[in-house]
């Protein structure tokens, strides 16, 4: 588009990050904001999607590959139809990730949901990373598999050090910055 926008334009924003980093919370908030402004929006939350899109699979590098590729050729197929997608999936491999933004091109935009892995656990009402650290759950990102974070991922978000309200507000101002949502006015305060 020749003056910059994207407006009309399906995109992809892929929260990344350990699980409690807090990627669905911040989702959630960014969701309702985009809902307001432009509608057409479709989230897919990791463990939504592993209930009904990829039941029957497990935990190895494989199984999860096979989901995030999953994730990534719907959120493909929603974006080039120009809806707003929102992943918010733990997605630990930087090389899957990685083809997910080739799959879908210059409307992927990463979002890396970053806490200290004491932070996450401490935020866990599920009790998982207690099991985890007590050998009870095997294969947990973060814990006995790795997770590699992206290199250079479009936004950076260090839930440790800001609110949700603040990092949601930082993800729709990158949408505008790219032009995907038109800049939205503070009301005058006289």
């Amino acid at each position: 588009m020749e003056d910059g926008t994207r407006f009309g334009r399906g995109f992809t924003l892929w929260f990344t990050g350990l699980s409690g980093a807090g990627k669905t919370t911040i989702a959630e908030i960014v969701e309702k904001e985009l809902r307001r402004r432009i509608g057409m929006v479709e989230v897919l939350d990791g463990d939504i999607v592993r209930t009904n899109l990829s039941k029957g699979l497990g935990f190895s590098r494989e199984d999860r590959d096979t989901n995030v590729l999953r994730i990534g050729f719907v959120a493909n197929l929603l974006t080039r139809n120009g809806v707003g997608v929102i992943v918010s999936a733990i997605s630990p491999f930087k090389e899957v990730r990685d083809r997910v933004r080739r799959d879908i091109g210059d409307d992927f935009i990463e979002i890396f949901v970053d806490a200290p892995l004491a932070v996450c656990a401490e935020r866990d009402v599920k009790g998982l990373y207690k099991k985890a650290f007590a050998g009870e759950i095997l294969q947990f990102t973060g814990v006995s598999d790795p997770y590699e974070p992206p290199s250079a991922p479009e936004l950076h978000i260090k839930t440790a050090e800001e609110t949700p309200q603040e990092s949601a507000r930082r993800v729709t101002a990158k949408l505008e910055e790219l032009g995907y949502l038109g800049r939205v006015e503070e009301p005058s305060r006289v």
